[in-house]
């Protein structure tokens, strides 16, 4: 008995293993992409649908996508509207793989593929060169997958040779509706426990192919493995804003719901299976596909049902989750990675990037609200020049909790190529950060004119604006190009706007010499110089994120 339990345990250890592996090598190597997928293919709820549906049923992980989602909500990229209807696509996409365990889990000889699948998988991944070693993980998993499934049914007990094991469990499932929420609770409860509701469709699955569960038994414990589900995203949203624990509160009211309609029509959609898949008390061999296909119609009719509601829903879920106290004046912190690293290494190092373009997008404000202060001869911008110190400190931090982040995302089991981008990236921070040090600078320098009524010269005004321009037009040239590999083409672009900044600068700075020779205030030109000198070093640290630029993978 405590060798078939270790045998039983064994082969679950060995599925779960093959299941993270497999979802975690098919998310690096197409991580890089599912933000764009996200982004771009979420304009209405119906796209929002499709989406997390064909997300999902790539990386054979709902609690992944959902997590992305939450994340995304957190980050303002996706709003609560669009998340929901991303969710409700994440449902259904889980349901593939029931599916695939069903068809080839139960109806072909599973040693036969999923032994080549783990050689094929391990000389992808040992083979570094071949730079497959994300689709090797994806081939060992798949197979370490199914090995574990059929390990998993050999191991299971014959039920005829456990009267007990079955008198208790027909003692339990008669008893009507009881029974019924006892499952249902049972689902729930070791779906939170493994936090995968792929693997527990599996386990069912094996469970009812066995004999050891009926067919409604299982299929109660499918919807309360609906429910356990959410817990994932529950725990992704702690520590993140008020829209994001709304968008994971949404994913456990939707399947909650779908559970308790399911309830009243529990009987009747049991024989609906049975009209589509005949046999199913008969032919254990119908049952895994008999609960894929519940498991797949539950969903579908759960989102056909509510995606008419969806503003509804977010009505709802805004009643229930209120934002924390004093969360609304909360202006500047990291959106993306406020919350701990819940994905592969890939993702992880796509929320980098996205708070990267926000240090960028804070520090050309910065640059902007210099350029209001200096506009303004003669007023006060005390308050300004605050909020620029605000900026300026919190790119500060943003550049030392960034660059952890980045450093952590380098212990996981990362591409050759990721490697490479987190070097590229912490450099970037840091040229980022002296920009923001050189606007916080002359946002006091222009202050300080200001304050202490320091009189430039009337031409001197205006050939600083065309000079500011030009390193404006070079910082908006660049903010289109982070995050990505820069061309030799663009690289020489670059090249051009800082040769012309040094070109300008070196001009100016004649005019000033000539103004002072020509009896122009001492004090005036020299701060008019560092005007200059500082502009001109925002042209360099732009130039040296340039170059940075070109090594992205």
């Amino acid at each position: 008995m405590i060798v078939s339990i270790f045998k039983i345990l064994g082969s679950l250890g060995l599925f779960l293993y093959g299941m993270k592996v497999m979802s975690e090598g098919i998310q690096k190597a197409a991580g890089p992409r599912l933000q764009n997928v996200l982004n771009l293919m979420t304009y209405n709820r119906f796209s929002g649908v499709l989406t997390g549906f064909s997300i999902t049923a790539l990386i054979q992980s709902s609690s992944a996508t959902t997590v992305m989602v939450v994340g995304f909500v957190n980050a303002g990229i996706l709003t609560l509207v669009q998340a929901i209807g991303v969710i409700m696509g994440a449902n259904i996409g889980t349901t593939v793989t029931g599916w695939i365990v069903a068809v080839f889990g139960f109806k072909f000889s599973i040693t036969s593929f999923a032994l080549p699948a783990i050689a094929l998988g391990i000389f992808f991944f040992l083979i570094k060169r071949l730079k497959r070693t994300s689709w090797g993980e994806v081939l060992l998993g798949f197979g370490m997958l199914f090995l574990g499934l059929s390990m998993l049914k050999d191991s299971m007990p014959d039920i005829k040779n456990n009267p007990t094991a079955l008198a208790f469990l027909t003692n339990l499932s008669g008893r009507g509706f009881l029974s019924y929420l006892a499952f249902i609770g049972a689902g729930t409860v070791i779906t939170i426990i493994a936090q995968s509701s792929s693997a527990m469709m599996a386990i069912t699955q094996t469970l009812a192919f066995s004999g050891w569960i009926d067919f409604p038994t299982a299929a109660a414990l499918i919807l309360g493995e609906n429910i356990g589900t959410t817990i994932t995203a529950f725990l992704a949203s702690l520590g993140t804003n008020v829209h994001a624990r709304r968008a994971s509160r949404v994913h456990t009211l939707f399947n909650v719901f779908g559970v308790i309609w399911m309830s009243f029509v529990f009987k009747f959609f049991l024989i609906l299976i049975d009209i589509i898949v005949p046999g199913g008390g008969v032919l254990k061999e119908n049952l895994p596909t008999r609960l894929a296909l519940f498991h797949t119609l539950f969903n579908v009719a759960n989102t056909l049902l509510l995606i008419w509601f969806v503003p509804q829903l977010g009505k709802l879920v805004e009643i229930i989750v209120h934002p924390k106290k004093g969360e609304k004046e909360e202006r500047y912190r990291l959106k993306y990675i406020s919350s701990a690293m819940q994905q592969t290494p890939e993702i992880n190092l796509l929320k980098a990037q996205n708070e990267i373009i926000t240090m960028f997008d804070i520090v050309a404000d910065m640059f902007g609200r210099f350029r209001r202060i200096f506009s303004n001869t003669g007023k006060q911008y005390e308050m300004e020049v605050e909020e620029v110190k605000k900026l300026e400190e919190y790119t500060d931090d943003m550049q030392e909790e960034i660059s952890q982040y980045l450093v952590d995302c380098s212990k996981e089991n990362l591409t050759d190529a990721s490697s490479n981008n987190i070097n590229v990236f912490i450099r970037v921070i840091d040229e980022l950060e002296n920009i923001g040090d050189s606007c916080y600078t002359l946002a006091v320098l222009a202050e300080r004119r200001n304050a202490k009524k320091i009189r430039l010269e009337e031409q001197a005004l205006l050939d600083v604006e065309p000079y500011a321009d030009l390193v404006r037009e070079f910082l908006e040239f660049l903010r289109k190009r982070l995050n990505k590999q820069m061309s030799p083409e663009d690289y020489e672009l670059a090249s051009d706007f800082e040769k012309r900044i040094n070109e300008f600068r070196d001009n100016l700075k004649k005019g000033s010499r000539k103004r002072i020779k020509a009896g122009a205030p001492v004090k005036s030109e020299l701060l008019y110089i560092d005007f200059l000198k500082h502009l001109e070093h925002i042209g360099d640290f732009s130039l040296s994120i340039s170059k940075v630029l070109m090594q992205i993978m």
